[in-house]
């Protein structure tokens, strides 16, 4: 009778961990980091500690090997939040000198147009602009629009020279530096009157 000996030795797994569960906005980068073991390998070809867009919520699994060659799984869930709709209206033209109001409308909680403009309040742009604006939602997810305001530039309208007639004379009246006329006191634009008194004409 003789006797042998052999020893089996078992490793320790390792304590793998995925991270804390995260929430974000669509279209937001996360990154997912493993820890607790030496390697890493993720499910849904994510690797390890490099950001991609997740696009729905979805559980992930990281399976992360120690130095000794044994491996342990641990999960971290990412929820996606959806976006607000975001409608920032119609685009716009205007003369110069008009009022314009900006209303944006979705299923945000809260506006805010650049430009400090309050939604909905009337104010007076003085050149031709985009409008970006940025919908929150009560979760915190922002989404924006834009609105393009033109503004068309007066024409240089010119009434003529004063003239100074004798009573009983006629006078014609012409515009120029636009397309169209409109005068006050029933003139027609380049049509003879004979004034009665000394008066002031406006042409539109």
């Amino acid at each position: 009778t003789n006797t042998a000996q052999v020893t089996v030795t078992v490793n320790a797994l390792p304590s793998v961990i995925a991270g804390p569960n995260q929430t974000v906005c669509a279209g937001t980068s996360v990154t997912l980091n493993g820890s607790g073991a030496t390697s890493y390998s993720w499910n849904n070809n994510v690797q390890n500690n490099v950001s991609f867009i997740p696009l729905l919520t979805q559980t992930y699994t990281v399976t992360g090997t120690g130095a000794n060659g044994c491996s342990n799984t641990a999960q971290v869930t990412v929820t996606i939040l959806p976006n607000p709709v975001v409608n920032a209206g119609n685009n716009q033209t205007i003369c110069d000198g008009s009022p314009v109001s900006l209303m944006a409308s979705g299923t945000a909680s809260t506006y805010s147009w650049n430009n400090n403009i309050p939604n909905g309040t009337v104010f007076y742009p003085s050149q031709t602009s985009i409008y970006t604006v940025t919908g929150t939602a009560a979760t915190g997810c922002q989404a924006t629009d834009d609105v393009i305001v033109t503004v068309n530039p007066l024409p240089q309208v010119s009434g003529g020279l004063n003239q100074s007639v004798c009573a009983g004379t006629s006078v014609t009246l012409t515009g120029s530096g636009a397309n169209t006329y409109s005068w006050d006191n029933n003139v027609q634009n380049n049509v003879s009157f004979t004034p009665v008194a000394t008066q002031t004409y406006t042409v539109t």
